[in-house]
C-alpha cells in the first residue's frame, strides 16, 4: 500500500511541475509589435543566439521571435544584466534549419528565461538529444526544457 500511496505521489507531483511550466510558457503568442503612429503592427524580425549547457560539446542555436525576449537576450550577451540568465522552451522533436547540430530545437514561440525552475525539466543539450525519443514522457515532461546551467553565449547571424 505505502509503495502505491508512494507512486501516486510521484506521479501526481511530476503533473503538477509541468502544469505549473505550462503556465509559465503560456504567454499570448505575438505576431508583431504596434508600430506608433501608423495604426499597424509591424512584424519582429527573428534573432538568432547561440546557448551553452556548460557541459555538452555542443551549443544549440536558439531562435527568438518576440522583442521582450529578444532585447532581453542582448542585453544577457552585453553584458548589462544578469536576470533571468537560463533559457526554457518547449522542445521540437527535429532539427531546425538554424540549429543543424541537434535532433531538435525550442518552439520560437515558448522561448523564455528563468532564474530558477523545478528540476522536471533540467537536462543537458547531449542527454536530451541522446533520449529525445523519451522526451514528452517521464523525461522532461510536456516537452519543456530548462538546462539549469544554459546562457546564452553570442548572437548569431540568421541562416
Amino acid at each position: 500500500m505505502e509503495t502505491l500511496v508512494r507512486r501516486m505521489f510521484t506521479k501526481l507531483t511530476g503533473l503538477a511541475a509541468v502544469t505549473l511550466l505550462g503556465f509559465t510558457l503560456a504567454q499570448p503568442a505575438q505576431a508583431g509589435q504596434h508600430t506608433p503612429g501608423t495604426g499597424r503592427t509591424a512584424a519582429v524580425a527573428p534573432a538568432y543566439f547561440e546557448m551553452t549547457d556548460g557541459y555538452s560539446e555542443r551549443n544549440l542555436v536558439v531562435k527568438l521571435v518576440k522583442e521582450e525576449q529578444i532585447q532581453h537576450a542582448r542585453q544577457l550577451v552585453g553584458g548589462e544584466t544578469s536576470e533571468r540568465p537560463h533559457v526554457i522552451g518547449r522542445i521540437v522533436k527535429h532539427p531546425a534549419e538554424y540549429n543543424r547540430l541537434y535532433s531538435f530545437h525550442y518552439d520560437p514561440e515558448s522561448v523564455s528565461f528563468f532564474d530558477y525552475a523545478i528540476e522536471v525539466c533540467d537536462a543537458t543539450l547531449s542527454y536530451t538529444e541522446d533520449h529525445l525519443d523519451e522526451v514528452g514522457g517521464p523525461f522532461l515532461p510536456g516537452r519543456i526544457h530548462c538546462p539549469w546551467n544554459s546562457r546564452l553565449v553570442r548572437e548569431v547571424t540568421a541562416p
